[in-house]
């Protein structure tokens, strides 16, 4: 769906944060492409057209002011809506429950999620709803942040210097990157079938599908 070389040349530091940052906490940024954007860009660094340690930075930067403004979200707004009990999709028992799930998962919740598309958008809304302690929020967020936009940013770098040819496998080495990076986190939903269960039900509350 994305021509990503074109689409990192022409969003640039800047476009690049925001895309990140809405993709990391705003409701309606599940749909980008954070794994292979990430990727992209830092492969691209490798060729000269950014400067690879101010990228990592913003990138990072952008994830966890993301996941942030994704809690403050949920906190603020999110149990708002839970409170409506004749709501179509919310009920306010539902924070009881969000409250229960993040005592049990939310630290590894919140760093499982960033190497899961559209799941790392909603989980630290759903953190919010659920009353997660902030300063334990925003340990696990800076912690899974630098892993996944730092990790995968200097992975694309540092491929792209040591693969001779590299842009002609672009395509094929993004593919593997996310498949390998879905890995950890799949072994873990699969094993553990609670926590499958519980974070299913949890993302059908707050998005009502």
């Amino acid at each position: 769906m994305f021509d990503l070389i074109a689409l990192v040349k022409a969003a640039g530091y800047l476009g690049l944060f925001a895309i990140i940052f809405a993709e990391s906490g705003l409701f309606f940024g599940f749909f980008l492409p954070g794994d292979s954007l990430l990727f992209t860009a830092g492969f691209l660094a490798s060729q000269g057209f950014l400067s690879i340690w101010p990228l990592v930075i913003i990138l990072t930067l952008a994830a966890v002011l993301g996941d942030s403004t994704g809690y403050a979200f949920g906190a603020k707004v999110g149990r708002k809506i839970f409170y409506k009990e004749d709501s179509l999709f919310f009920n306010k028992n539902n924070i009881m429950r969000a409250q229960k799930f993040f005592e049990k998962h939310g630290r590894k919740t919140i760093i499982l999620a960033r190497f899961v598309p559209a799941v790392r958008t909603f989980v630290p809304i759903l953190a919010g709803v659920g009353g997660m302690n902030y300063r334990v929020f925003l340990t696990y967020n800076v912690f899974g942040g630098l892993l996944w936009a730092a990790g995968i940013t200097l992975l694309g770098y540092f491929l792209g210097q040591s693969v001779p040819h590299a842009e002609r496998y672009l395509l094929p080495i993004v593919a593997a990157i996310i498949f390998v990076s879905l890995l950890p986190t799949l072994a873990h939903v699969i094993r553990d079938r609670e926590f499958r269960r519980a974070l299913r039900d949890q993302i059908k509350k707050i998005t009502g599908f």
